[in-house]
C-alpha cells in the first residue's frame, strides 16, 4: 500500500504548478476581469463560460455545477485519478521527487495503477519508435510511410513507431523495466495466451494515441502484412486511461491553434491528421475507431469557447460509409454553437491522397468552409426522392423537416427551412416554415418547456437565481444584507491585507446567512485573515480544510474565485463593507435590546432595567460613531 505523501512536497507540488497552466491544457481561457480567467466547465455542459481560474488564488470554481478547488483537485476530477495520483503526475511535471511517510523516495510499487497504465504506454510508445527507426524489420513501415509521404522526421513528430511480428517482444521489454504481468494486461499493451501475456500489436504500424493533456493512453495500429488475419486498424480496448468515445488523435497537438483560431479540422485517420498538419492544417484531429459523437464534441467545445466566429469542418470521403458519418455528425450538430462545414476533395480523396496527388495547397484550400453540414445532410435526404411528383415532395418534407425542426435557433431555423423548401421546389415557402415550426413546437411540448434560460454569470451575483444553501433557505442575492456579506468575505479571502486585523474580530452571528456564517467559522478555524497576509495561497488551503463538509468548503472556493463588486477595490472600499456589516449587526442588536426594554415593566428589577438601558445607549452612541468616523471606529 502506497505510503502517505509528506505535506511539504504537497505543498511544494501545489506552489510549483500555476493552476491556469494546467487548466489550459484542458480547455481555453479567457480574461474575464479583476485578474481572473474564464471558460467552458469541462465537468457539465454549458452554452456560456461560468467556469473561473484564479491564479493568484491557486484556484478554480464554477458558477454553473458549483465544482471547485485547487490544482490537484482540478486533475483529480477532469482525470478521474485519486489524490496521490493527481500529486505524483504534477510532481512529475515539476521536477519534484516526492517523500512517503512511510520512507522512500516514490518507489514504483507505491504509484498507483493510473500512473503505472501512463507509464507503461509512454515506456512502449518510445520503444515502438526506436523500432521503426533502427529496426531491419520495420523496414515494411517505413516504406509504407514513405509512400504516403511522410518521412522520418514526420514520423518521429507524430510519434509513430513499429511493433515487432513475434509473440511476446514488448511484453518482456516491459517486465524488464519493472512493470508487472497484471500491469501489462490491464493497460491493453498485451492480452492472455496461452502460456501467459503476449504482445496485442504484432507486426503493425503504430500510432501513439494522447489525451488532451499529452499523456499516451493508446495505441491505433495499422496492418502491414497479408499474413495478419487481423482488422486493417486495431486500437487498444477500453482501459481505465483509454476510452476511445473520449480521446481524439491529434488533440495534443492541434489543441492551441484550435483554440486560437477558434476552428477545428475533424478528418478520419491518422494518415489524414499528420497530412493536415504537414500542410499546415494545424487544426486537424481525428476519431479513434469511433464515429464522431457527443464525448468528442465536449472537448472541443471547451476549446472553441462556442464564440459565434467558431468553425468546425468534417473531411468525410464522398462515398456511401462517408456520407453516412456526415449524416451521424449531424445529428450531434445542435450541441455546437460552432457553424458547422463539410469539405469533400475531387475525386473522393482523403487529405493523405490529396496531399500525395496535389500538394500541400490543395489539402489546405480542402478544408476551407464550403458547404455547411445541415445544407450537406438535407441534400443527402432530399436526393434519394422523385422531386418532379408532388407525392415525392411530400415524402422528401415528411423526412426533411424533423430534422430542420432540430435547429434550436428559431431564425436560423426559418433560413434553413426556406432553404428546403428551394430545394424541394416547393413554391409555397410559408407551407414549409409552419409545417417545421409545428415539428419544433410538438417536440419541445414532448419534452417539456425545453431548457431553462442561461443564468447570469458571477459577474453579475445580485441578479442571479437564488441558489439552495444547505441547510437553509436559498439565498436571495438581491438582498443587500446578504450581497454585503458575501463582499467582506470575498475581500477576507482574496484581499485579506485590506480588512485585517478587524475582520477577526467578528463574531460568526455578524453574518446573516447560515453559509456565510459557515465560511466565517472556517476562516477562525484557520487561523483568522490575519493569517492570509503572511501567506495567501496557504491561507486559503487552511480555510478549505478547514470547512466542515463538502458544501462549505465550495462556498469557500466560489468566494474566493467571484470577482469583487467593484473594479477598484482598495481600503476605502472594503472599510465600507466591513462597517456596514458591523453596523447592521448593531441595528439587529439594538432593536432586539428595545425590545426587551418593552417587555421589562416598571415593577421589574431597577438594576436589570438600568443595564439594559445602558446597554441600548452604548450600542446607540457606537452606531452613531460607525456613522460618522467609518472603518476608524472599527
Amino acid at each position: 500500500m502506497a505510503g502517505r505523501i509528506n505535506d511539504e512536497d504537497v505543498k511544494a507540488v501545489r506552489d510549483a504548478v500555476p493552476i491556469d497552466a494546467v487548466v489550459s491544457e484542458y480547455l481555453q481561457l479567457r480574461n474575464a476581469g479583476g485578474g481572473n480567467l474564464k471558460g467552458l466547465c469541462p465537468f457539465h455542459d454549458e452554452k456560456s463560460p461560468s467556469f473561473q481560474v484564479s491564479p493568484s488564488k491557486g484556484l478554480f470554481h464554477c458558477f454553473g455545477c458549483q465544482e471547485g478547488g485547487d490544482t490537484i483537485t482540478f486533475v483529480m476530477k477532469v482525470d478521474h485519478l485519486t489524490f496521490s495520483e493527481a500529486v505524483e503526475r504534477l510532481a512529475a511535471q515539476a521536477g519534484i521527487t516526492l517523500r512517503y511517510e512511510e520512507g522512500g523516495y516514490n518507489p514504483s510499487h507505491q504509484r498507483g495503477e493510473r500512473i503505472r497504465l501512463v507509464e507503461a504506454h509512454k515506456v512502449a510508445a518510445d520503444w515502438y519508435a526506436e523500432q521503426l527507426a533502427t529496426s531491419p524489420e520495420a523496414d515494411t513501415g517505413r516504406i509504407f510511410l514513405a509512400e504516403r509521404g511522410f518521412d522520418q522526421a514526420a514520423a518521429v513528430h507524430f510519434g509513430v513507431g513499429y511493433s515487432p511480428q513475434g509473440w511476446d517482444h514488448l511484453t518482456r521489454f516491459l517486465r524488464g523495466k519493472g512493470f508487472s504481468d497484471k500491469e501489462i494486461l490491464l493497460s491493453g499493451l498485451a492480452q492472455e495466451g496461452r502460456r501467459g501475456p503476449i504482445d496485442r500489436f504484432r507486426g503493425r504500424l503504430m500510432w501513439p494515441i494522447r489525451d488532451i493533456g499529452g499523456e499516451v493512453v493508446g495505441f491505433g495500429a495499422r496492418k502491414l502484412y497479408e499474413t495478419d488475419n487481423g482488422p486493417k486498424y486495431l486500437n487498444t480496448p477500453d482501459t481505465a486511461i483509454y476510452r476511445k468515445s473520449q480521446v481524439l488523435y491529434g488533440i495534443d497537438l492541434a489543441k492551441k491553434d484550435i483554440a486560437k483560431s477558434s476552428r477545428a479540422v475533424v478528418v478520419e485517420g491518422y494518415t489524414d491528421v499528420m497530412a493536415c498538419h504537414l500542410a499546415g492544417v494545424t487544426t486537424a484531429i481525428a476519431t479513434c475507431g469511433t464515429a464522431f459523437g457527443g464525448d468528442h464534441i465536449k472537448i472541443l467545445r471547451r476549446l472553441l469557447m462556442d464564440n459565434g466566429s467558431a468553425r468546425v469542418i468534417f473531411t468525410f470521403d464522398g462515398d456511401a460509409a462517408g456520407q453516412k458519418a456526415a449524416l451521424r455528425a449531424f445529428e450531434d450538430d445542435q450541441k455546437f454553437a460552432a457553424e458547422t462545414y463539410i469539405a469533400i476533395a475531387p475525386d473522393n480523396m482523403d487529405p493523405c491522397d490529396l496531399r500525395l496527388a496535389k500538394g500541400d495547397e490543395a489539402v489546405a484550400d480542402l478544408v476551407e468552409p464550403r458547404t455547411p453540414l445541415f445544407e450537406f445532410a438535407l441534400r443527402q435526404i432530399v436526393v434519394r426522392y422523385d422531386l418532379d411528383t408532388p407525392a415525392g415532395r411530400a415524402a422528401a418534407l415528411d423526412e426533411a423537416a424533423p430534422i430542420v425542426a432540430r435547429i434550436k435557433n428559431s431564425g436560423a431555423q426559418h433560413e434553413v427551412a426556406v432553404q428546403l423548401a428551394g430545394m424541394l421546389g416547393i413554391l409555397d415557402t410559408q407551407f414549409v416554415v409552419k409545417r417545421v415550426a409545428q415539428l419544433a413546437r410538438w417536440a419541445r411540448d414532448r419534452g417539456g418547456k425545453g431548457p431553462a434560460p442561461a443564468g447570469r454569470g458571477p459577474q453579475q451575483p445580485f441578479d442571479a437565481a437564488p441558489r439552495a444553501a444547505a441547510g437553509g433557505p436559498a439565498l436571495n442575492l438581491r438582498n443587500a444584507v446578504y450581497a454585503t456579506e458575501r463582499e467582506l468575505l470575498k475581500l477576507a479571502l482574496q484581499r485579506p491585507e485590506l480588512v485585517s486585523p478587524a475582520f477577526d474580530a467578528y463574531g460568526v452571528d455578524e453574518f446573516t446567512a447560515a453559509p456565510y456564517a459557515a465560511v466565517r467559522q472556517a476562516i477562525m478555524d484557520a487561523g483568522g485573515a490575519e493569517w492570509g497576509v503572511q501567506d495567501g495561497p496557504e491561507y486559503l488551503v487552511r480555510v478549505r480544510d478547514a470547512a466542515p463538509d463538502d458544501t462549505v468548503r465550495a462556498m469557500v472556493t466560489e468566494l474566493a474565485v467571484e470577482a469583487i463588486m467593484r473594479k477598484t477595490v482598495d481600503e476605502m472600499y472594503a472599510g465600507a463593507q466591513l462597517v456596514t456589516v458591523r453596523r447592521r449587526a448593531v441595528e439587529r442588536r439594538i432593536r432586539d435590546v428595545q425590545s426587551q426594554l418593552t417587555r421589562l415593566g416598571a415593577g421589574d428589577d431597577p438594576a436589570q432595567l438600568a443595564a439594559v438601558q445602558n446597554e441600548l445607549w452604548v450600542l446607540q452612541q457606537y452606531d452613531q460613531t460607525l456613522r460618522e468616523h467609518g472603518a476608524a471606529a472599527l
